[in-house]
């Protein structure tokens, strides 16, 4: 049996590659010895003064993971190098999603010995850049043998640092996790005082400017203008520019419309804002992927998302959803409302059921494991 190490965000750590990384570990250790190591200390408090830990919904735990990392600490950093290399594992494999990381994975990497490096990219580049962002991530990215990404667009990305990178596209997985008690829409929308017929929107997660709500927002006035009753869920953290939005809302008149529900989502929450809605909605600015399209396929949800990076991929025109320009609040309008127009006539759920295996975890563990051979 290959013996591989993980490394990453896990149980109890907060947010989608968290979760990502922990069922990632399931589906691994069916076939391989696996160990997991996550962090001692991911973020310093001076960057992310917020909780960073969630240990509401231990679904996602994963026994025996080793809290070995300090990222801000180079003595740390490498003596987990060397824990690391006393296992002898065939393959090491290392999230990768953000320059913070940059120091932290450059010294764990260089350090490791005898072992094949495999970075797992849930975006090459970070969403909102910054100068030096390409630096780092290909000081980082030059270390690996391998890679990993889930989209044909983060593959082009990944070429222009590493031409000569050995990467494979495996679509990004759908999270089933969350379905805890099989919730239905009524009882969903009975707790969070919603009527039963009424049309309802959702989106979901972190509110960060290249998510584009302030797009959504402008398109609700188009949408309410042929579906009058329509309801918007913005469930998620606001940062410091939320005082932005509820100036647009206001401007707009669509405060009426709208559902706010400010702050982090412990896991055990996430079931009813999705059970709830008819549509998630992803009016992205820019992209590579996204775990709330996954989590909403989980629910068998259908998706209307903007025309960026990976979500074509993903999201297929009047099957499992509808797309939409980035960018352009009419675009957005005519998609939602294009879906409720076509909702009596296609079956979004059985389509959404008929493309779950291109979403499995057992594709993803293939693709790993390919790189074993």
């Amino acid at each position: 049996m290959k013996k591989l190490v993980l490394v990453g965000p896990v149980y109890p750590y907060k947010g989608g590659i968290s979760h990502y990384t922990g069922l990632l570990y399931r589906v691994l250790a069916k076939t391989c010895d696996v160990t997991m190591v996550s962090y001692k200390m991911q973020y310093p408090k001076f960057l992310f003064k917020k909780e960073q830990r969630d240990y509401s919904n231990d679904r996602f735990q994963i026994p025996d993971t080793k809290y070995w990392l300090n990222t801000a600490n180079p003595f740390n950093i490498a003596a987990t190098a060397r824990q690391i290399n006393r296992l002898h594992p065939d393959m090491v494999l290392i999230q990768w999603w953000h320059p913070y990381f940059a120091p932290c994975y450059y010294i764990l990497a260089k350090l490791l010995r005898h072992t094949k490096i495999v970075f797992v990219c849930h975006n090459v580049f970070p969403h909102e850049r910054f100068p030096m962002d390409r630096f780092l991530t290909k000081l980082v990215l030059k270390q690996g043998d391998h890679f990993i990404v889930h989209s044909e667009s983060d593959g082009k990305e990944l070429a222009s640092i590493r031409p000569d990178g050995d990467w494979k596209v495996a679509l990004h997985p759908t999270y089933n996790v969350f379905k805890i008690s099989d919730m239905t829409k009524t009882e969903a929308r009975n707790r969070l005082g919603l009527k039963e017929k009424t049309p309802v929107l959702l989106f979901f997660g972190f509110v960060r400017p290249y998510k584009g709500l302030r797009y959504l927002l402008d398109a609700m006035v188009l949408v309410r203008r042929e579906i009058a009753d329509i309801t918007l869920l913005v469930v998620g953290e606001f940062g410091s520019d939320r005082m932005q939005y509820e100036e647009q809302m206001d401007s707009l008149k669509i405060r009426d419309c709208l559902r706010l529900y400010d702050g982090y989502i412990p896991d055990g929450e996430v079931e009813k804002y999705f059970a709830a809605c008819d549509l998630v909605v992803l009016p992205y600015i820019s992209a590579t992927q996204s775990g709330i399209v996954q989590i909403a396929y989980g629910f068998e949800k259908p998706v209307a998302a903007t025309a960026v990076g990976g979500l074509p991929d993903v999201v297929m025109e009047g099957e499992t959803g509808c797309l939409a320009a980035p960018g352009d609040a009419a675009s957005l309008a005519g998609a939602i409302c294009r879906f409720f127009a076509n909702a009596g006539n296609v079956d979004y759920e059985k389509h959404i059921r008929e493309q779950a295996d291109r979403y499995s975890w057992d594709r993803m563990r293939e693709v790993v494991e390919s790189f074993l051979i």
